[in-house]
């Protein structure tokens, strides 16, 4: 269904949860960075990828998609995608260089955004590499951070979570690379909208 055609219900399940997941933004910052608190900030990011996976589960099984949930999900996604790997640095818990890649990449994509509007699009289709190093990335935050303790499970755990971070690092910067094929090929094939165009 397109974006436009969708109901403007704000009131919903997914919203809801979306907005929970917004709301523990800062908490989980203060918990990691200042309390120290490394077992509640893991607690935050299991809810919050749980309930990421839900709130889009129940939006197709009851219906309950709505504009607002089509922008704040991803909104929110983007959100812990820069939060958690900078507040994780900031506790010393992954190294700077990790998170400044996350973030190059990040910006780069972001840069691309008045090109893609200069033909008519607002985004390029999402790859399933793409998809995969986010769940990669999202999977090893946690479990990184759960490597913390002093412990043979913490080690075994942290040792998967890094695992899946490198994995992830690869995939996400692999995805920038087949994203850049797609701009050319759109910047080759499409021609540039005019300003009455672009008013409709």
């Amino acid at each position: 269904m397109e974006q436009d055609q969708l109901p403007d219900r704000v009131l919903t399940v997914p919203n809801m949860l979306s907005a929970v997941r917004l709301l523990l933004v800062p908490v989980f910052v203060y918990l990691l960075v200042f309390a120290h608190a490394n077992a509640w900030a893991v607690a935050i990011l299991v809810f919050s990828g749980a309930s990421d996976w839900a709130d889009g589960k129940i939006a197709r099984t009851l219906n309950q998609s709505s504009r607002l949930g089509v922008l704040l999900d991803p909104a929110v996604d983007r959100l812990y995608m820069v939060t958690v790997p900078v507040a994780l640095a900031l506790s010393g818990t992954v190294p700077w260089w990790f998170v400044i890649t996350l973030l190059v990449r990040d910006g780069l994509l972001a840069a691309s955004l008045p090109l893609l509007r200069s033909r008519g699009l607002t985004a390029l289709s999402v790859t399933y590499i793409g998809k995969a190093a986010t769940f990669a990335l999202m999977s090893g935050f946690p479990l990184v951070l759960l490597g913390t303790w002093d412990a043979l499970w913490s080690r075994v755990i942290g040792a998967c979570g890094w695992g899946f971070l490198i994995w992830g690092l690869y995939a996400y910067l692999w995805s920038f690379v087949l994203y850049v094929v797609q701009m050319v090929l759109v910047l080759r094939r499409m021609p540039k909208v005019t300003q009455a165009a672009e008013h409709g």
